[in-house]
């Protein structure tokens, strides 16, 4: 049975000092290469046929972290399309501070919404305008295939991800959030359709 495995990258630097990051290259912290290890940990058994993962760093090296601590190596495919959504002027800029400044409605809407991009950014719509077309092509190609795979990308590629595999609505959408470096396990049909899924918190 084809298998699926999303997970967002450890803490970064930017998560720990609560900043908006977007496609900037930031590091993981102490905790969030802990956190990759412990995805490891909790996905030891399981045989990935291939890893998907971003353009960014962070995700990359969760991803080695992850693959060091099961003790296993595996084909890995790294591309853009999984980044992270564009945050556009609010990139670098403290969350609160922008609460402060706009309001928590606005900031909300900014980052959990569907269809409201920050200034000169991308909507969670945007990320799933590339993250789905590359999902379809190439990671449900591979799930056709009868094989598992690994992704670990962002918060919001994710999100898009799960959004589609989850049949959520645009209003369900703002609702959720993932957590870092914790792995959500989708069993599918050969189609793509979900038969179960299982967050391994």
């Amino acid at each position: 049975m084809p298998r699926l495995v999303l997970v967002r990258h450890g803490q970064s630097l930017w998560n720990l000092e609560n900043r908006f990051t977007g496609w900037v290259d930031v590091p993981l912290t102490e905790q969030g290469e802990e956190e990759a290890r412990r995805a490891g940990e909790r996905l030891i058994g399981m045989e990935f046929d291939v890893a998907y993962t971003s353009a960014l760093t962070r995700a990359q090296e969760t991803l080695r972290l992850i693959l060091e601590t099961m003790g296993v190596q595996v084909p890995i495919i790294r591309d853009q399309a999984l980044n992270e959504r564009h945050y556009g002027d609010l990139q670098g800029l403290n969350k609160d501070d922008m609460r402060k400044k706009f309001g928590e409605e606005q900031v909300k809407l900014w980052r959990r919404s569907y269809d409201v991009p920050p200034p000169n950014g991308e909507a969670l719509k945007d990320t799933a305008a590339r993250t789905l077309p590359f999902f379809e092509r190439a990671i449900l190609g591979d799930i056709r295939q009868g094989k598992t795979i690994l992704v670990v990308a962002h918060g919001n590629s994710n999100r898009s991800i799960v959004m589609a595999l989850d049949k959520l609505t645009e209003q369900q959408v703002i609702e959720l959030n993932l957590e870092t470096g914790v792995p959500l396990v989708y069993d599918l049909a050969p189609d793509g359709e979900v038969l179960s899924k299982s967050v391994l918190a």
